[in-house]
């Protein structure tokens, strides 16, 4: 396992991986630039590789770091606060939306105006965790950061497609969407700086990061992404779905061994 020699470069490594992630927002806008509608089948496929890298990434990497010194109960309760914390964030924003879709709104807008507010406020909160996840990762050790940054990667290219649509269905022209979009990426920053300075001061910070982290993977992977694929009940896509998957879990396997 390699770990870094000095802090500067455990920063490095962090800043870096956090600046890539938030990239993605604006990386996220080019299908809508180059055309109207982004293909919902590529969606699906993107969404189940991105199953496949962050179960492997729990199982294969997140959980055995975890128990390196042994179960407890306090592992356990971590990662079901990871599990449970996602959850009733995105119920909040959920209800949040169904709200305010049964205001009637009098601006030509519509009520789809409210909506990007909302998804830029809960899309910043989600970005702000991943960068203090990467952090700890990365304190942990190189390999374990950059499992977590490929995994964070990858769910957000169809999260970020998908947040940007809403966006643009809120009524903001793609320039606006575009720079909102992109400024509550960049949250991932302040995450990450958050998170090594905890690193770096809070002793059990990592004890608790990765657990939490593994329960957060989890329900974005089986409680979020999982259903929308189960929306295709197409038996030709969802062997596609199945493949992606696999090669997901494939690629953490691959990163394990080297």
């Amino acid at each position: 396992m390699f770990v870094f020699s000095n802090r500067m470069n455990y920063i490095i490594y962090t800043i870096l991986s956090v600046i890539l992630i938030s990239l993605i927002s604006i990386l996220a806008a080019l299908p809508f630039l180059l055309k109207k509608k982004f293909s919902q089948r590529i969606l699906l496929l993107l969404m189940s590789f991105s199953v496949g890298t962050l179960m492997g990434a729990v199982v294969l990497h997140l959980l055995p770091e975890a128990l390196e010194n042994g179960y407890n109960i306090n592992l356990a309760l971590f990662i079901l606060l990871g599990y449970v914390v996602f959850f009733v964030f995105e119920k909040l924003i959920h209800w949040h939306h169904h709200r305010i879709s049964k205001i009637k709104c009098s601006e030509s807008h519509g009520h789809g105006y409210q909506l990007a507010p909302i998804n830029l406020v809960g899309d910043a909160l989600h970005n702000l965790i991943d960068g203090m996840i990467i952090a700890a990762t990365y304190y942990v050790s190189v390999p374990l950061g950059i499992v977590a940054t490929l995994s964070i990667m990858l769910h957000e290219i169809p999260q970020e497609i998908s947040d940007f649509a809403v966006l643009l269905y809120s009524g903001l022209n793609k320039r606006k969407a575009i720079l909102f979009n992109f400024i509550s990426a960049l949250t991932a920053i302040v995450g990450a700086v958050i998170g090594i300075l905890m690193a770096g001061n809070v002793e059990s910070f990592t004890m608790f990061a990765l657990p939490f982290a593994a329960g957060s993977f989890v329900y974005i992977a089986a409680s979020n992404l999982v259903p929308e694929l189960h929306k295709d009940c197409s038996m030709k896509n969802s062997v596609l779905h199945f493949l992606a998957i696999v090669a997901g879990i494939g690629l953490m396997i691959l990163l394990l061994l080297m």
